[in-house]
Order: structure tokens, then sequence, then C-alpha cells
């Protein structure tokens, strides 16, 4: 018994190019863009954020270099 296959021809690249950028830039329109006030605003938090964990990393870098250097002379007493 023989089964025949149809093959199925996929458009070319320059055709599933321009499919392609025809829908991004579609979906491109349904974007919600933040207003200047949303994006002053955004900026200052992630900023404020970017500062205290930096900070946080620096005073525990701080205990554990303490901690560190204090060990071994400890152990050697």
């Amino acid at each position: 018994m023989a089964t025949t296959t149809e093959v199925v021809e996929r458009p070319g690249l320059v055709p599933r190019t321009v499919a392609y950028y025809r829908d991004v830039v579609a979906e491109m329109k349904k974007v919600t863009w933040p207003d200047k006030d949303q994006i002053r605003q955004m900026t200052i938090q992630i900023t404020i954020f970017v500062l205290v964990i930096g900070a946080v990393i620096g005073l525990m870098d701080l205990m554990l270099q303490g901690a560190l250097i204090r060990l071994p002379q400890a152990l050697l007493r």
C-alpha cells in the first residue's frame, strides 16, 4: 500500500522577512509607552534601589573582610 505525501512549499526568505517586519510594527503600535513623568519616577526608583543594594553589598563586604582577617588570628592563638 503506497502512501502519498503532500509537499508544502514555504514562502521565500524575503516574503517571510517582510511579514515578520509587518507583525513587529503592528505589535509595537499596541504597546502602551510610559510618559516622561513615569520614566523620571521609574529612573529615580531604580537609582535609589541600586544605591541601597550597593550599600548593603559594601557593608557585607566590610563585615566579612573584618571577620576573615580576624579569624586566622583567633585560630593561631
